[in-house]
């Protein structure tokens, strides 16, 4: 490579970052509560991504002298009543609530758009079959149904996703088979049918990419019901079983014994889950501005 285009490449390099910060400032002006929200969820996915680096204890580790210790120096959020620092457990219970969320969001999600694909591309009884099941799905809550889903799978960390990625179905196939429906009829699919194309392939080079931008919206905005749905099960017994550190579970173990004792074994978790089920929504709020035309000024 000659020098001139050594310092072309190094040229556009510099403009794709700059552009790249120029998107992240006029994001930051324009939608300032969706930065915050995006500052939010960073730093629990930094904690989640490098829990081993930033925290000192094992979130696993009792020790019976430091137990219900106060916040201190040498435990920041202090301790529980089996002497573990509070403040790697929650650091740790962020993989946790991480991993369940987006492992429930991916798999409703998929399954969801699969069924929504086809009940809105093909119609027919396909449309009518899908739709029925859909209705029974959607005709309980979400917390209601990963209730049920839970207490029949048992505790663990892979029933947990199944519980709660299948009450997320309904609400991802409604909205593909709405944009579908509408997609179908467009000029662009009726030519791909003009010219021979298969319906398999209209469908998913066509329709699907179509009905992303909704979906990202949905799945932004359900992402913080997974995590509280999540901290929920655990706190009923019925979630992430120990010595997993979960923030549900942690206030079940607290809430009622320590709460007036030991209320940082309360507080803590508590607002981790309040910070990020508060970003996730003032991040899907904004996505749901730049993404959906109707919502824009």
């Amino acid at each position: 490579m000659s020098s001139i285009d050594y310092r072309a490449e190094l040229a556009r390099a510099g403009a794709n970052v700059e552009g790249r910060w120029s998107a992240i400032r006029f994001f930051a002006r324009r939608y300032p509560l969706g930065a915050v929200g995006a500052m939010i969820m960073a730093v629990f996915l930094f904690a989640a991504f490098f829990a081993p680096l930033i925290t000192v204890y094992d979130p696993l580790t009792t020790n019976s002298a430091l137990s219900l210790a106060r916040p201190s120096a040498a435990h920041w959020l202090g301790c529980d009543f089996m002497g573990r620092d509070v403040y790697s457990r929650i650091v740790y219970g962020a993989r946790i609530s991480l991993a369940v969320g987006c492992g429930s969001m991916s798999l409703g999600v998929s399954i969801g758009v699969l069924i929504g694909l086809l009940s809105g591309y093909l119609g027919g009884w396909i449309d009518l079959a899908a739709q029925r099941l859909i209705d029974i799905l959607q005709s309980l809550p979400l917390l209601v149904m990963a209730l049920l889903m839970a207490a029949s799978l048992g505790p663990s960390l892979h029933n947990t996703i199944i519980a709660i990625s299948i009450p997320l179905i309904p609400y991802s196939a409604r909205v593909v088979r709405a944009t579908t429906l509408s997609l179908r009829e467009q000029p662009f699919v009726e030519s791909a049918k003009a010219i021979g194309m298969s319906e398999l392939r209209i469908a998913l080079r066509h329709i699907l990419p179509n009905t992303l931008a909704p979906l990202i919206v949905l799945a932004t905005a359900q992402f913080g019901s997974t995590i509280l749905t999540e901290a929920t099960l655990s706190f009923l017994g019925l979630g992430i079983p120990e010595p997993h550190p979960s923030w549900g579970r942690m206030l079940s173990e607290s809430a009622a014994e320590y709460v007036r004792t030991a209320p940082w074994l309360v507080i803590f978790p508590g607002l981790a889950i309040s910070f990020v089920v508060f970003g996730t929504n003032l991040l899907g709020d904004a996505l749901r501005d730049i993404l959906d035309p109707r919502q824009r000024s």
